[in-house]
């Protein structure tokens, strides 16, 4: 595997981030899901707790209460930090530095970065908006009605990806790089799923042929 070829789970592998250790054994039962703001963290969160039968736990959904208010930062510390102690497997998706980023990303088998252009992001953004117009989405909390307003837009074309998080992102790549992958489009987000989907049969088979046998 070229560090610019396809990857173990058919995602596109960028230097500094292919993941490779995160096949070695097997399924992975620990992913984390960062990203730039509208890459789809949440939903495919959802969708790799499903398939894998893991507990998520969104940190949209632990910053804020009900009306956007914003929850207090002990106590989403507190949330993140009993999860982790609580689950020996996960998936857990947002960036939130400050929210047991170091915890998190050391125990992941498994770091997912979302990294899509901006005029992709914002159009999923809008896709999201008339989803949910006028009520919560599944990965917020409940009262957050969904919104787009000016300044996130301006969040997603601009600031959400300057320089300073691009930086950020290329230093957890290369810090974690044998569990990272990095995921720039749809079409390697869907080789990305299904080739997580055909590791985890794949690892899942033989347990059940033992358990057939006894």
């Amino acid at each position: 595997m070229t560090a610019h070829g396809t990857g173990a789970y058919g995602a596109h592998d960028t230097p500094g981030g292919t993941g490779a250790d995160a096949v070695a054994s097997g399924a992975p039962r620990r992913i984390a899901i960062i990203g730039y703001s509208g890459g789809g963290k949440s939903t495919l969160a959802r969708a790799l707790g499903e398939s894998l039968g893991l507990p998520v736990l969104h940190l949209d959904a632990v910053q804020f209460l009900p009306g956007w208010r914003t929850r207090p930062v002990g106590e989403q510390r507190s949330m993140v930090a009993e999860f982790l102690e609580r689950h020996d497997a996960w998936v857990i998706d947002g960036n939130y530095s400050d929210l047991c980023e170091r915890e998190r990303l050391a125990s992941a088998d498994l770091i997912v970065m979302l990294l899509f252009n901006r005029f992709a992001r914002l159009w999923r953004v809008c896709k999201r908006l008339h989803a949910y117009r006028g009520r919560s989405r599944p990965s917020m909390a409940a009262g957050c009605e969904e919104r787009l307003d000016a300044e996130f837009v301006w969040w997603v074309l601009h600031q959400g990806c300057d320089a300073s998080h691009r930086n950020r992102y290329r230093a957890i790549r290369h810090r974690h790089a044998s569990k990272t992958v990095v995921i720039r489009n749809q079409r390697q987000l869907t080789r990305f799923t299904q080739g997580l989907c055909r590791q985890q049969l794949r690892t899942a088979a033989p347990a059940a042929a033992a358990a057939s046998r006894s």
